[in-house]
């Protein structure tokens, strides 16, 4: 089915991050991959290229357009190339709005020119070792001293970008007694005393995706890397965790086209009993579902990218193409990696690499299970 959500700038945009990724990515990714990490240096060429910052205003070296198709077509065509180590889809998709929204001017002088040409690479720490999805969980505290600098203290973790961060947004407890009312974000930057890098995590995918623990130990976090309104934290994150959301949908349901592409060439040429296994009715009735769950699928996530761009996606809408999507790539790669049989398997063939990226998606971003609470209680109250 055609899509049409995307223009002819969107689709020069598209040949040229498609470009970029064969060129600069691909062909150092499984090296990337031992070493559990990316080369920061394709952070610089991914600014060079123009792939950070898209919305951010061109008066910081940003693209200037604030369009989410471009940043979808960024998410679509790291997913397609299997290039799952990459982080710039947090750095587009989930950093950039905070910056935008709630930096001020000084605070965007500061840090937006380094973020577009990627000589500064950001995270956010939510997750804590004790909360997981549950937000309202969050122990890291900080307090204010006599100099108006605040001092943070406490661990994150599942942390993507965590080794590589120079800038780290904290949710932070400044106000143990106002509730939802008492997390502010505050800006950790790469040297402060007292703030600490711990294990890079060994997944089970994603593993050229830098993923660690985080510690702050009396931490002194100046009053101006105070980001937004303090005792606002929580609701900045309920604002910006839609973005993230269809973010996450709109690599996992590429994703899962990617993998009904490898598995549709493999099981053409791939022959058993003197035939090619996909003439078999088995593989054509496990062809023909996949494909039309996966274009159905990307129709709803087109229209919420639509939705977004003219901003009216709701949070529940965002949650729905979070979940779906997610379970659809889920779905879709273990049935493909069954077509494959034992090559399916095998780290060489990348539908196995596929395997083991695609299962975190129903898990971050907040689990899939959270997603259906959103859009319940958006129903019932």
């Amino acid at each position: 089915m055609q899509r049409d959500i995307f223009d002819a700038e969107h689709d020069a945009f598209r040949d040229l991050v498609r470009t970029f990724l064969t060129k600069e990515v691909v062909p150092f990714h499984e090296q990337w991959e031992n070493d559990g990490q990316v080369d920061r240096a394709i952070w610089k060429a991914a600014g060079a290229a123009g792939l950070l910052g898209t919305d951010v205003p061109e008066e910081f070296g940003g693209g200037g357009v604030d369009d989410f198709r471009y940043n979808a077509i960024v998410t679509e065509e790291i997913s397609a190339a299997g290039t799952s180590g990459l982080g710039f889809p947090l750095q587009n998709d989930v950093i950039a709005p905070y910056l935008l929204r709630l930096a001020n001017d000084e605070q965007k002088q500061r840090w937006l020119p380094g973020f577009c040409s990627g000589e500064i690479i950001t995270a956010i720490a939510m997750t804590e070792p004790g909360t997981g999805s549950d937000l309202q969980g969050i122990t890291t505290n900080a307090h204010q001293d006599g100099n108006g600098d605040w001092i943070l203290n406490g661990s994150k973790t599942f942390i993507t970008n965590g080794i590589l961060a120079d800038l780290v947004i904290v949710v932070a407890k400044t106000d143990p007694e106002a509730g939802s009312r008492g997390f502010s974000l505050l800006v950790v930057e790469r040297g402060m005393e007292g703030f600490e890098r711990g294990r890079r995590l060994k997944k089970v995918g994603m593993k050229a995706q830098d993923t660690a623990e985080l510690s702050f130990t009396d931490v002194r976090v100046p009053a101006a890397n105070v980001l937004g309104e303090l005792g606002q934290g929580f609701v900045y994150l309920m604002q910006n965790l839609a973005q993230e959301r269809l973010s996450i949908a709109v690599g996992s349901i590429a994703g899962a086209a990617q993998a009904l592409k490898w598995t549709l060439d493999y099981t053409k040429d791939r022959k058993a009993f003197g035939k090619p296994v996909a003439t078999f009715q088995n593989t054509r009735f496990e062809l023909a579902e996949m494909d039309t769950e996966i274009t159905v699928t990307q129709v709803f996530v087109d229209k919420c990218i639509s939705e977004h761009v003219a901003g009216r996606l709701s949070i529940a809408d965002a949650a729905k193409a979070k979940w779906w999507a997610s379970d659809v790539l889920k779905r879709v790669v273990d049935r493909c990696v069954q077509l494959h049989g034992g090559y399916g398997y095998m780290m060489e063939y990348p539908i196995a690499k596929a395997f083991v990226d695609s299962r975190v998606q129903s898990i971050y971003g907040g689990t899939n299970e959270i997603m259906k609470e959103i859009i319940g209680r958006s129903l019932v109250g």
